[in-house]
């Protein structure tokens, strides 16, 4: 099917997924396009021993279910955002299939996690870490205790910078949300990373060489910003360089912030965004919903 441009929202009754749709709902109407609340059901296994057909009652009953948690995730977004141009799509079968279906459809995909040991929000947690690791469009995740209010509406947007090549996509994603939001756009860049490591080798603990490495790092970050920053004129950029754990240093920019763009592959720091130490305690950290985003050219 052809690229929509819409924002599908995962619904599974959860609080986080409430939460979720909140911030997917006031997304939506910041960028002026729909939003699609969705969720499936799967028939019990069991089901289908020794060649049972399940009644029709209970296909029916199901749905009926899952529909009373998308009209309760419906009326947490309305009551948010009351100009949102919402609807939805309920399919029997396997959660990741259909997010992933709809990845290649849609603008992003927002899902909420419970925040317990890592991605637990629909469902399971494999279902939240299927979708953020083989999504083909970014992936917001919200977790239950992400500040989503009425202040949190116009908090800025942070975006993680650390040079590598999915590190631009995600300078691109963040700057498209800050311009549709008309908000501030925080780009952290740390130096304590692989790259910068190399580069400090022969170097004293001196101080004066520590401020000569955190300029050249300074100028490094505004090169990778220079061109959207063209782009996106109406933007405001704060930068910040800090020497400085990636986890800790975005965690403490993200505090009020509307969103977190990170890239799921970046270099050093913020290596192995997806299934490494560094992924699972942003995660964890982050005080609002967090965007992954993932490089065109790995597989899906």
């Amino acid at each position: 099917m052809p690229k929509q441009d819409i924002i599908v929202c995962a619904v599974d009754g959860s609080d986080a997924s409430k939460t979720a749709a909140k911030w997917a709902a006031n997304t939506a109407v910041k960028r002026g396009i729909p939003l699609r609340l969705v969720s499936s059901y799967s028939m019990p296994q069991f089901l289908y021993a020794e060649g049972m057909v399940p009644p029709q009652e209970l296909y029916e009953d199901l749905e009926a279910e899952t529909l009373e948690k998308i009209e309760e995730a419906k009326k947490v977004a309305v009551d948010f955002v009351p100009d949102v141009d919402v609807s939805h799509q309920i399919e029997e079968g396997s959660p990741i299939d259909m997010l992933l279906d709809l990845s290649e459809q849609c603008t992003m995909i927002v899902m909420g996690s419970r925040g317990l040991g890592g991605l637990s929000g629909m469902v399971m947690g494999s279902v939240s870490a299927a979708v953020v690791s083989h999504a083909s469009c970014p992936v917001v995740v919200v977790r239950e205790d992400n500040h989503v209010t009425e202040e949190t509406k116009y908090g800025p947007v942070v975006v993680g910078v650390d040079g590598s090549g999915v590190s631009q996509k995600a300078i691109e994603n963040a700057f498209k949300e800050a311009d549709a939001r008309g908000a501030e756009l925080i780009a952290v860049h740390t130096w304590m990373d692989m790259q910068v490591q190399a580069s400090l080798a022969g170097l004293s603990a001196a101080q004066q060489q520590w401020q000569v490495v955190e300029e050249e790092q300074n100028a490094l970050l505004g090169h990778r910003l220079a061109g959207w920053q063209e782009r996106f004129p109406d933007v405001k950029v704060t930068k910040v360089v800090t020497r400085d754990r990636p986890v800790r240093a975005l965690a403490d920019a993200s505090e009020g912030a509307q969103l977190l763009v990170v890239g799921s592959h970046g270099r050093g720091g913020f290596k192995g965004m997806l299934l490494g130490s560094t992924s699972r305690a942003l995660l964890q950290a982050a005080p609002c919903p967090m965007m992954v985003v993932r490089p065109d050219e790995l597989p899906k």
